[in-house]
């Protein structure tokens, strides 16, 4: 064979191996970066937050994991990251600096197929920017899904305070500041057997906290009417079909001679079905009781005399 033509022929071959080896590794064996961390997390007090990905390797691949390097660049530094428990997963735990409630990040992974000589260069994949942020107010959960009207239910999360109002949809709610990390509400007068979307409102960031289903439950007012005179006492009892949910229940009561009651509030407390309250006569005056519930609205006479 003529020298020119072998020397020609072997750098042919040794570009083209080249550049398989250049497609090998950058085209069929390219990796896919999925990001497992949420873009919000809310704050605790280490100020430690784990960042999690996922770099999957194409199907069929022969990628050598013992050869496979994951680093995270977040804050413009660079960090080594673990493997987790779980295939293809890696993770690197980052303490947040004093003041900070953010951090923006991406990934750098370097990866070798199996059979690759020692003289070869890893492939490189690198993720687009992304963003952490830590979240000072937000919601847990509700500490339930669904409760008739009157039920208090509480609201677990952080970053509450005693302007905040629960709202069923657009209706507000009595809502009870009970601490920065739990509020309490009870459930309004609204429709029963619907779904209403409950969110916080007043203390600052609005927050989003879910679906509820306000549910149908009625009760009975004993007596049935009253007669009393300015001054006098008289007992009223209100009972309800089941023992009253955690938090108690409360009964809206109304009346269209508000100077002739002096009546507390309604509470059917936790646990129990039926609760009584003095009603006190005040102005001489006719007029009715209103209650509502999920039931529907009832009423009771009510005169008051000298």
């Amino acid at each position: 064979m003529h020298p020119l033509k072998t020397l020609f022929s072997g750098r042919t071959a040794a570009l083209a191996g080249s550049l398989f080896a250049l497609w090998f590794l950058t085209g069929c064996q390219t990796l896919t970066i999925t990001n497992m961390t949420p873009d919000h997390v809310p704050a605790n007090p280490s100020q430690i937050y784990t960042i999690t990905a996922a770099f999957t390797p194409a199907t069929a691949s022969n990628i050598d994991p013992g050869r496979t390097r994951a680093r995270i660049v977040i804050d413009g530094q660079i960090h080594e990251m673990s493997r987790a428990a779980a295939a293809n997963v890696w993770e690197f735990e980052y303490q947040i600096p004093a003041g900070r409630t953010s951090a923006t990040y991406y990934f750098i992974v370097e990866y070798l197929p199996k059979d690759a000589a020692p003289n070869v260069q890893p492939a490189e994949v690198t993720s687009e920017l992304m963003r952490l942020s830590i979240a000072g107010r937000y919601v847990l959960r509700p500490e339930a899904s669904r409760a008739p009207v009157g039920a208090r239910v509480s609201v677990l999360g952080a970053g509450f305070s005693p302007l905040d109002v629960v709202y069923f949809d657009q209706t507000p709610t009595r809502t009870v500041f009970e601490s920065p990390s739990s509020l309490s509400f009870f459930v309004p007068a609204v429709s029963p057997g619907q779904s209403y979307h409950l969110r916080v409102a007043g203390g600052g960031e609005t927050l989003q906290v879910g679906s509820f289903r306000v549910d149908a439950i009625s009760f009975t007012v004993s007596p049935d009417a009253l007669t009393l005179r300015s001054g006098e006492q008289q007992a009223l009892t209100f009972t309800i079909p089941q023992p009253a949910p955690a938090g108690g229940m409360l009964i809206d009561v109304t009346t269209d001679i508000p100077e002739s009651v002096i009546m507390p509030e309604v509470l059917v407390p936790a646990g129990q079905t039926s609760v009584t309250v003095a009603l006190q006569g005040g102005k001489p005056g006719s007029g009715s009781l209103f209650f509502k519930s999920s039931a529907g609205e009832s009423s009771i006479p009510l005169t008051v005399t000298k």
